[in-house]
């Protein structure tokens, strides 16, 4: 398992605790709401994105929730990596298919985590995100999983996290400090906001604070 995977393998250390925190303010905020699908976006790569999806599924499922991860980066989703699964066939393949989404459905090996993968990468994975077929198979899903995270896309640039969000019941937007452009921050929530996203909050990573060589921060 990839050591990117640290609320699995450190469980106790402060960067799980971090996750953690975010998890239960997650919970927190849409306590009125049902909240079942969260879009974990940025504002340019390198972030720590996928980072943050990986390990806030994990937590999720940690406690004791069914929770599905979707690589829905498809042109340079690496959650096969970070989860030690193939690659073979995965999200941009169902999506062009008519499989059944069960041979897409890959059991992790952490308890209650479950992965679909980018799959193949496709020349308009915009389109296939905007489909009809992804908005049908979110529905469906949601009815089987307690949870389902969408590591999506930059905003910047692209026009797919803005698509996703429209699916999704809350936003997470992640910063890297000393990282992202200030700029390009407020730009990203200024194009979230105006598709109608519902954004929960900013999570500050690469934080240095002492003993660890990172720190995850949950701002509402």
């Amino acid at each position: 398992m990839n050591e990117e995977l640290i609320v699995h393998l450190r469980p106790k250390s402060s960067i799980s605790e971090n996750i953690r925190t975010i998890r239960t303010n997650l919970q927190f905020s849409s306590i009125k709401e049902n909240m079942k699908v969260i879009l974990i976006t940025s504002s340019i790569p390198g972030e720590g994105k996928s980072f943050i999806s990986s390990n806030l599924a994990a937590a999720f499922a940690q406690t004791k929730k069914k929770v599905l991860l979707i690589d829905c980066d498809i042109r340079r989703g690496k959650q096969h990596r970070i989860l030690w699964s193939k690659d073979e066939k995965g999200l941009s393949d169902l999506l062009i298919s008519n499989d059944d989404v069960n041979n897409y459905i890959v059991k992790t090996a952490i308890d209650n985590l479950y992965l679909i993968t980018r799959g193949t990468i496709a020349p308009n994975p915009s389109e296939l995100l905007n489909s009809n077929k992804m908005k049908n198979l979110i529905a469906e899903l949601k009815n089987r999983f307690d949870y389902i995270i969408l590591d999506g896309v930059p905003v910047t640039g692209l026009p797919d996290a803005l698509v996703l969000s429209k699916i999704a019941d809350k936003t997470v937007i992640i910063a890297s400090a000393g990282y992202t452009p200030t700029d390009l921050l407020v730009n990203t929530k200024k194009s979230l906001l105006n598709v109608g996203a519902d954004i929960a909050g900013v999570v500050v990573n690469k934080l240095k604070v002492p003993n660890s060589s990172y720190y995850s921060k949950y701002y509402e």
